[in-house]
């Protein structure tokens, strides 16, 4: 069975929106919907429920579940043949997202999808990750308990409830995301995340991959295909990445010099920490200081 994976780019994280219970009774549909708006998880408690969307046609058994598109079209394909009873969960997005048919794909798309995210969701400075859903769930006894929180709070205030609901959500949506990698992915993105904490860390200094190499205790080259694999770039080239952010938010929150910048931020030459700037960002320091900051 095809097991496509919702790529989702953080922040804002996904928000919760509503949810409920639905019971059916034998000869009972699932509710015809076009275009709703909203992502649809489903999650089947008892029973068995067949859904369809835009011709894919699924048969949800106990513990298993769907998230199904805003954009789609979501019906009963046939009548229910046993009581069944569902939960259901709507969220949506204001970042970007994409359907990938497996993590591979997911990581091979990531920094594109990170370019789009940060004009569509107006996070041009801001550090920037990945959330990975699959469309298809397994709910375990974990995954259950965390569903249940959205309606032990239903007898809270609302404005205390509608907090505590999108928390749950945030701890739902991490434990799908984590429980999602495989072996070799979840040991990749471990040491990829290693990697670039060091690197945010010590960005200032003098790195290498023989530093990195002493320091994390892996070859060059295991390094460099983690990184590759999680980040769409090698730790040097996300070295560079990270100086150059860093040193947007110096050009625009501090009045020194373009040169204190590069300096700050582990530049060794002005002319250097330019080049670098303009070729990823279209433009000069400077101009890109004045394009932001007005003169007084």
């Amino acid at each position: 069975m095809n097991a496509p994976i919702l790529h989702f780019i953080s922040p804002p994280i996904p928000y919760f929106v509503d949810c409920g219970h639905a019971s059916y009774e034998i000869g009972d549909y699932h509710i015809d919907r076009n275009c709703i708006g909203v992502f649809d998880l489903i999650v089947v408690v008892k029973g068995l429920l067949p859904v369809g969307e835009n011709g894919i046609l699924r048969e949800l058994g106990e513990g298993e579940g769907v998230i199904l598109l805003p954009d789609g079209h979501h019906y009963g394909f046939a009548p229910c043949t046993v009581p069944t009873e569902i939960i259901w969960i709507h969220f949506q997005t204001f970042g970007s997202w994409q359907e990938c048919a497996d993590m591979s794909e997911c990581l091979l798309n990531q920094q594109i999808l990170f370019e789009e995210h940060k004009n569509k969701a107006y996070v041009h400075h801001t550090d920037l990750c990945s959330i990975f859903l699959p469309r298809l769930l397994k709910i375990s006894a974990k995954a259950m308990e965390l569903l249940e929180l959205f309606f032990e709070q239903e007898s809270e205030p609302k404005s205390l409830r509608n907090w505590r609901r999108q928390a749950s959500f945030q701890s739902f949506l991490q434990y799908l995301d984590r429980s999602l990698a495989s072996p070799s992915d979840a040991t990749a993105i471990h040491l990829a995340e290693q990697i670039e904490l060091y690197i945010r860390n010590n960005y200032m200094h003098e790195l290498t991959n023989p530093v990195l190499q002493k320091e994390l205790n892996y070859h060059p080259n295991y390094l460099a295909k983690s990184m590759l694999k999680v980040f769409g770039m090698t730790p040097m080239a996300y070295l560079q990445y990270y100086r150059i952010e860093q040193s947007k938010r110096l050009l625009l929150q501090t009045s020194w010099s373009v040169a204190r910048i590069a300096e700050e931020v582990g530049f060794h030459h002005v002319s250097h920490y330019s080049s670098c700037f303009s070729k990823k960002e279209g433009l000069s320091p400077s101009a890109f200081r004045s394009k932001f900051v007005k003169e007084r």
